[in-house]
C-alpha cells in the first residue's frame, strides 16, 4: 500500500496575525514495507505531517493518496483509513480508556464491525504479537509500566490489521534495556509482516540503527530524504537544524578532524573499528 502526499502544505491561524505555516509543499512517497524515521527539531512539523498523512486534519491545499485514491476528495469514507494507517501516540495514556488491556485491544476491531469472535481472536494474536503476559490481558491498562503500557497501545493498533503504523516518539521516557525491547518489536513487526513503519524519534542512533530511510524536516518542509549513511553525511546542515549526528558518526568526524583518516559515514561500532584498523594498518 503506497502513501502518496502531493504538494501538502498546512497552516494554522490562517486569518491571523500569528499564521504559521506548519508543513509547507511537502511531496513524498513511502512505498510498502519501509521503515522510515522522521526527525526534526520540535516545531519542524513533524506530528502535523503524520497527522495529514493520517487524514486526522485537513490540508490548505495539496492531499495524500493511499492506493491511488485522494482521502480528502469529497465522498472518500475516512472511516476505512483507520484499517489501512495506525497511529500510537507519544503517550499511551492517551489511547488506552477500557476497563481492561483486552477490552482497549479489542475496541478497534469491533468498530470495524467485525463480529465477536473475529475480534477477540484479533486482539488475542495482537497482544501476544507485542510480548504481553496472558495474566496482563485483564488488568487496568492504567495498572501497567510505561513499557507495558506502550505495547498494549501497539496492540490496539495491530489488532486492526494496518498497512501502515506511525508511531510518535514510543520510546519516550523508557529506560535503555526498554527502549531497545521496544524498537526490536517494532523492527520485527516491519520485517516479519512487511508493515510499513514511520517513526518519530529524537535518538539518532536509534534511527541510524533500524531505520532503512529518513526524512529530515525543516521549517515545514522535508529538507534531506534518504538512507542512514546518506542523511548523516549532512553534518552541517544537520547541525544548523537542531540535530546531532549518531555519536560513533561524531566521533568518526572527531577523529578526521585530528587528522586520523577515517571514514565518516559511519553508523555502527563495527564499521567504525574497521575503518580505524584501516587507518592503522595504513
Amino acid at each position: 500500500m503506497s502513501i502518496i502526499a502531493d504538494h501538502l502544505t498546512y497552516e494554522y491561524g490562517a486569518k491571523t496575525k500569528l499564521k504559521t505555516i506548519a508543513v509547507n509543499d511537502i511531496s513524498v512517497k513511502i512505498d510498502d514495507g519501509q521503515f522510515i524515521a522522521l526527525i526534526g527539531h520540535t516545531g519542524s512539523g513533524k506530528t502535523t505531517f503524520l497527522q495529514l498523512l493520517a487524514g486526522l486534519i485537513k490540508p490548505k491545499s495539496g492531499t495524500v493518496y493511499i492506493d491511488g485514491e485522494d482521502i480528502f476528495a469529497k465522498g472518500f469514507d475516512m472511516h476505512s483509513i483507520r484499517s489501512k494507517i495506525g497511529l500510537v501516540f507519544q503517550y499511551p495514556e492517551q489511547q488506552l480508556f477500557e476497563e481492561t488491556v483486552f477490552k482497549d485491544v479489542c475496541f478497534g476491531p469491533k468498530n470495524l464491525g467485525l463480529e465477536q469472535k473475529e475480534t477477540e481472536l484479533r486482539a488475542y494474536e495482537a497482544l501476544k504479537s507485542v510480548g504481553l503476559a496472558d495474566e496482563d490481558f485483564y488488568r487496568s491498562p492504567f495498572e501497567l509500566s510505561g513499557g507495558q503500557k506502550r505495547r498494549a497501545a501497539i496492540a490496539g493498533v495491530l489488532a486492526m490489521k494496518p498497512h501502515t503504523m506511525i508511531l510518535d516518539e514510543p520510546t519516550a521516557g523508557l529506560d535503555p534495556a526498554g527502549r531497545n525491547e521496544m524498537l526490536g518489536l517494532i523492527y520485527k513487526l516491519c520485517k516479519e509482516t512487511g508493515m510499513t513503519i514511520i517513526l518519530v524519534s529524537h535518538s539518532m542512533d536509534d534511527v541510524s540503527r533500524y531505520a532503512d530511510r529518513i526524512l529530515v524536516m525543516n521549517d515545514g518542509s522535508i529538507a534531506i530524504d534518504g538512507t542512514p549513511k546518506e542523511v548523516f553525511k549532512h553534518r552541517d546542515e544537520l547541525l544548523e537544524f537542531g540535530l546531532a549526528l549518531p555519536q560513533i558518526t561524531e566521533a568518526m568526524y572527531k577523529l578526521r578532524e585530528k587528522g586520523i583518516n577515517v571514514d565518516t559515514d559511519i553508523i555502527s561500532i563495527e564499521e567504525a573499528v574497521n575503518s580505524i584498523t584501516r587507518s592503522v594498518r595504513n
